[in-house]
């Protein structure tokens, strides 16, 4: 009897122990240089928490991700998923692929099987992320507080290599969280996927199992910090730099990673996240029904066109029985001194027009202005609500300045992108927060930020050239100069940005 309580004594010691050094490392500030601070933990650490942790094995939740059936919106949300009622009422053809996959969740439960594949998840973090401090993924991985969820190799795999069931190999990806259950949020802390099994959609079916199991849990956001070379895949995934959290929410909560960026996805109570693909096409069919609707072309059929018919004897044929000489390539007869033409032929130097009808006729200064009046002349274009900016928006002197666009909007987004990943950017990123930073806009009379910039040149022609984007970038250089002081950190990113931004624009 004195022993069993001598065992329990200690077993609540290492608990208690754990719990404080646990404590004391979540208000820690996490900095490149705070990392390598970190003690290693060593395989007597591991047995600690172990031991430590017998106490709370009833709240193991190493069990099977369940995502048939999504949890009611909370009072804060509305319950509605977007889209149009039929995605919301569409019967699924298909059997879910998600109902294949093998996934857990994974947390420091003090069983052996889990303690097995809390080392593999250690393996994988540290092969899948090599510059992250491997003590520092240890001591979140092995805390109680933090759970991963991962997906473990197929069935066909195992038969393949049943060598592999059971053991650390097994896990194929995993991410790493904390949920702050009062707060209603959950911090990503790692996400890898095994190299010998990446490109093969595993990283998007983490996220899409997480946010199911995250509403079993009452999660209503995710936050998590970013590197340079995450931000892709969590924008793919629904994140985005906009934190709409009330940041007292998450305040002094997550830790803080100098250079990495905040972002902030909300988890939608209502959708399966599971059956996306599925959700879209629903909402297209309906689009597409909802179309064919309200439009006309499908509903009137004219007679195919007689043998050797030709715009140019349309036109004749409607100057006749107008009795008028002078018609437009629709067929339709000009008014005096408007400028029109005879039906034998389409000039190029035929000027504009109003016909009877109040159709206004463009003038005629080029290949591509005869062709879209050539076009107009065919029985039913009109009625089916064709109009000369429609044909004359697909000739090819309009596709090419549609190219030029496009390839200068590309290359800006590149310069974009190319100075977003530089280590020195991140003050730069988004909007200086003019609430906290209230004397801001006594000192910069014209704000500007990369998001601005992005923003400005996927709405359309704000940029005519590289050369405009780049007054852009150095007024945003002299903002952070004028603010700020000489010995700052922002002084010395600003300096850094205008180094780089002449090497960029060199060539511009």
């Amino acid at each position: 009897m004195e022993a069993a309580l001598a065992q329990k004594r200690k077993a609540n010691a290492l608990a208690s122990l754990g719990k404080e050094q646990e404590a004391s490392f979540e208000t820690e500030t996490e900095t490149e240089t705070d990392r390598q601070k970190f003690k290693k933990i060593d395989d007597t650490d591991v047995k600690n928490a172990k031991g430590g942790s017998e106490n709370n094995s009833s709240n193991s939740t190493n069990l099977p991700v369940t995502v048939s059936a999504p949890v009611p919106a909370p009072a804060s949300k509305s319950a509605s998923a977007p889209g149009p009622a039929i995605a919301q009422n569409y019967k699924y053809k298909s059997k879910n692929s998600y109902s294949k996959i093998r996934r857990c969740i994974i947390q420091n439960d003090g069983k052996p099987e889990s303690m097995v594949k809390l080392i593999g998840l250690k393996n994988l973090f540290s092969k899948g992320l090599p510059k992250m401090p491997r003590d520092y993924i240890v001591r979140l991985v092995f805390d109680r507080r933090h759970k991963s969820l991962a997906i473990l190799s197929s069935d066909a795999d195992l038969e393949r290599n049943p060598a592999v069931e059971g053991t650390d190999d097994e896990i194929v990806g995993a991410i790493c969280y904390r949920a702050y259950h009062e707060m209603k949020f959950a911090e990503i802390a790692f996400c890898a996927v095994a190299q010998s099994q990446q490109v093969k959609g595993y990283g998007t079916k983490l996220m899409n199992l997480l946010k199911m199991h995250a509403v079993t849990e009452g999660v209503e956001y995710f936050i998590t910090y970013a590197d340079n070379y995450a931000t892709g895949y969590f924008k793919k995934q629904g994140f985005t730099r906009t934190i709409t959290m009330p940041k007292s929410r998450f305040h002094g909560l997550i830790k803080d990673y100098d250079g990495g960026t905040l972002m902030e996805c909300y988890v939608h109570p209502s959708i399966d996240y599971t059956r996306i693909p599925e959700m879209i096409k629903a909402q297209k069919e309906y689009i597409l029904d909802r179309v064919r609707d309200v439009s006309k072309s499908d509903k009137v059929v004219y007679p195919p066109l007689p043998r050797g018919w030709t715009p140019d004897g349309q036109a004749r044929a409607n100057a006749n029985a107008n009795g008028n000489g002078n018609v437009n390539a629709n067929g339709n007869s000009l008014e005096a001194g408007s400028g029109a033409h005879s039906g034998n032929s389409l000039r190029k130097n035929t000027r504009g027009g109003k016909t009877k009808t109040g159709m206004i006729i463009p003038t005629l200064s080029s290949r591509g202005n005869e062709a879209a009046l050539r076009a107009m002349a065919i029985p039913g274009m009109a009625e089916a609500g064709w109009t000369m900016t429609d044909l004359l928006a697909s000739t090819a002197a309009a596709k090419d300045n549609d190219r030029q666009r496009n390839h200068l909007k590309s290359e800006l987004l590149t310069i974009i992108r190319k100075v977003e990943d530089q280590q020195f950017a991140w003050p730069f990123r988004e909007p200086v927060d003019t609430t906290e930073v209230t004397d801001y806009l006594g000192v910069v009379k014209e704000p500007i930020d990369l998001s601005t910039m992005d923003k400005r040149i996927r709405k359309g022609d704000w940029y005519k050239s590289k050369q405009h984007l780049q007054v852009d970038m150095m007024m945003m250089v002299n903002n952070c100069k004028a603010y700020n002081d000489a010995t700052s950190q922002y002084f010395e990113c600003a300096t850094n940005l205008e180094k780089f931004l002449k090497v960029i624009f060199q060539d511009a």
